[in-house]
């Protein structure tokens, strides 16, 4: 089994596995607010007819798709697409993202079926026209035989990684194959305009994170309803806007009180309590430790 590994100065990482011929399974482990896709395709598979799977482990993947609408896969969603139909750039809201791609190229197996397909009747052209049908993109939130399928992909000895993999990618196309899409709950795709207000939005809640804004405040300053508001914010960044501030707001915190000697009740007017009680409480809902502890912590203090 052919293995190639990418590092892009420690913030990025791709460790590729071809799998069977013209099939490659992706770990991917990315620090960074998005990634082009394209400077990693194998030149000797340049083609449209690649299908796409990607699994979501940690973190949050925008698919910015042709047709100028959007996607995006949580924790523990499964994605399938053709990767002509998205852009080349992918966005992490959260900045960061772990997962797997697996990726099919469709005229590589069609001229070199392997054998173990062969032998379990699995039809990847049937799957495609299932699934991706008229340049869809399918969607699949998470389940537990989704996280069945997956869970024991992260975590597999050397030794037997390479027979594993192989079992692993058959049994995933064998629940694709027998898939009802029917059956699924849909993805919504959502709009590029409001996408971008979202995160016109996100920046200004981030760049000003000490100040406190309301639902209302910010739907009529960026002409958005409070309703488009709340679930285009919780689709792009996976929680509502009250929840992330507040966990934005104590990574501040812990930042601050890593590299300044500010007092804790200075580090909690930073970053927008005036009872340093409440922000204590909050931080160490959070963190498992007061504010205090945590400084003495991260300075090697008893």
């Amino acid at each position: 089994m052919k293995q190639s590994k990418t590092n892009v100065n420690d913030i990025r990482q791709m460790s590729v596995f071809e799998v069977f011929s013209g099939i490659e399974l992706i770990y991917n482990n990315f620090n960074s607010p998005n990634v082009n896709v394209d400077k990693y395709i194998t030149n000797k598979y340049i083609t449209d007819n690649i299908m796409e799977i990607s699994h979501c482990r940690k973190g949050r993947v925008e698919c910015d798709l042709k047709d100028g609408t959007y996607l995006f896969l949580g924790e523990g969603d499964l994605g399938i697409n053709m990767l002509n139909n998205h852009t080349s750039k992918m966005n992490f809201p959260t900045n960061f993202y772990e997962g797997i791609s697996i990726n099919l190229y469709l005229d590589i197996i069609d001229k070199n079926i392997p054998s173990l397909l062969n032998d379990t009747n699995i039809n990847i052209y049937n799957i495609k026209k299932k699934l991706c049908s008229n340049s869809s993109c399918f969607v699949i939130r998470a389940t537990e035989r989704i996280e069945h399928i997956f869970s024991e992909l992260y975590n597999i000895p050397e030794s037997i990684k390479g027979a594993y993999l192989k079992i692993k990618v058959l049994e995933l196309l064998l629940f694709l194959s027998v898939l009802d899409p029917d059956k699924q709950e849909k993805k919504e795709h959502f709009s590029k305009f409001h996408v971008e207000t979202i995160k016109a939005i996100h920046f200004k809640i981030t760049e000003n994170f000490s100040k406190r804004y309301t639902i209302d405040e910010l739907s009529k300053e960026f002409c958005i309803s409070p309703t488009t508001l709340k679930l285009y914010f919780k689709e792009v960044y996976g929680t509502n806007i009250s929840s992330y501030l507040i966990n934005y707001r104590m990574k501040k915190a812990s930042e601050i009180l890593r590299t300044t000697n500010n007092s804790i009740s200075q580090v909690a007017y930073d970053v927008g309590y005036e009872s340093q009680s409440k922000f204590a409480i909050k931080f160490k809902e959070i963190f498992g430790m007061t504010p205090l502890e945590y400084r003495k912590k991260c300075s090697g203090e008893k």
